[in-house]
C-alpha cells in the first residue's frame, strides 16, 4: 500500500475497509479471532437497496432535484422549462435533461426518436423513489 500512496494512487491508506462497512449491511460481516469473511451479495439476485437510492441521491445535482420536482406526470420539453423559469434550451439539455435521463432517473416516452417533436419525459421509479427521498 505504501507504493501506491506514495504514487498518488490512493487517497489514504486504511480507507478502504470503513468504506466497505459503510456500504454493506452488517450482517455481511463475520469477525473471528483470527480472521473476517465477508460475504457481498450478487448483483444479479439482488435488488436495489435504500443504499443504492441514496448514493445516487448525493451523485444527483441541483438542476437534476429541481428537474424531478418540477415533472408532474407526462409533460414536453417546453412545459418544464416553463416551469423551471429557463429560457435556454440547450442549457436545459445539457444540465437538466440530459444527465436526468443518464441516472434514469427520468425517462423518454419516444425512446427509439429521442429528437421528436412529440416527445415527453415522465419520472422512472428511480426517479419517483428519489423525489420521495427529499
Amino acid at each position: 500500500m505504501r507504493i501506491f500512496k506514495d504514487l498518488d494512487l490512493v487517497e489514504q491508506m486504511g480507507s478502504g475497509v470503513p468504506r466497505i462497512l459503510q456500504a454493506y449491511k452488517a450482517d455481511c460481516f463475520q469477525f473471528s479471532e483470527n480472521f473476517l469473511r465477508i460475504t457481498l451479495p450478487s448483483a444479479g439476485s439482488v435488488a436495489r437497496s435504500t443504499q443504492d437510492t441514496t448514493q445516487d441521491a448525493m451523485q444527483v445535482t441541483m438542476q437534476i432535484k429541481q428537474l424531478l420536482n418540477a415533472l408532474d406526470g407526462i409533460q414536453n420539453r417546453t412545459e418544464i422549462q416553463k416551469k423551471l423559469g429557463l429560457l435556454n434550451r440547450e442549457n436545459f439539455r445539457k444540465t437538466y435533461l440530459q444527465p436526468a435521463i443518464e441516472l434514469d432517473l427520468i425517462a423518454l416516452t419516444i425512446p427509439d426518436k429521442p429528437t421528436s417533436g412529440n416527445q415527453q419525459y415522465y419520472l422512472t421509479e428511480k426517479g419517483k423513489a428519489l423525489v420521495k427521498l427529499e
